[in-house]
């Protein structure tokens, strides 16, 4: 297997259904859940111990699905099933409310940081809403997997709450940003 096809040499890549250029908004947007997915590796990487094994376990099956992401994006003139599913972002409100009971209360906005796992995963969170902002824009020039943006939108909210987990469990202290104001209420408390 050569891993060079020279098919892309002109610009131009294969989707599902047929060719488009590189800079295609449907290449930017599963290109950029690539990254997404590499700084996962990345932050599974430096998780280590048994304390987190839960969270190694959620991050691989979500390096899968961004994956999956990325198929049902690269989907052009064909009717083919989309792997992605509503069952999948269930799972991810499902693991955010858990997580929030676990990690410390939050008012303020905080600082992306603290350990290395959680710093790493920051990264996945921001570069996360940037291909929401991709998904975004071509859904609005052609038609996609309405899902995968429900799932990519939750999925950074999985970020940010996994993060303060890991954070949590390594007992560094999440450092908040000193000119918020109080943004995140008990819902009890409106």
């Amino acid at each position: 297997m050569r891993l060079y096809t020279r098919t892309g040499d002109k610009g131009t890549t294969s989707l599902i259904g047929g060719r488009v250029d590189k800079d295609h908004l449907r290449v930017e947007a599963y290109g950029t859940l690539d990254e997404v997915n590499s700084f996962v590796g990345q932050a599974i990487a430096l998780l280590e111990g048994e304390k987190f094994q839960d969270i190694y376990a959620e991050l691989q099956k979500i390096q899968h699905e961004l994956f999956d992401c990325g198929g049902d994006l690269a989907i052009i003139n064909q009717k083919l099933p989309y792997k992605v599913t509503a069952e999948m972002v269930t799972f991810l409100e499902n693991r955010i409310d858990e997580y929030i009971k676990e990690a410390p209360p939050l008012e303020k906005f905080i600082l992306p940081g603290g350990s290395k796992a959680a710093a790493a995963i920051h990264v996945a969170r921001t570069v996360t809403r940037r291909a929401e902002r991709c998904i975004v824009s071509l859904s609005k020039a052609e038609p996609i997997n309405d899902i995968v943006l429900q799932y990519v939108n939750r999925l950074s909210d999985y970020f940010f709450a996994v993060a303060r987990v890991i954070n949590a469990r390594l007992g560094v202290k999440d450092v908040e940003y000193e000119r918020s104001a109080i943004v995140f209420r008990d819902k009890e408390e409106k």
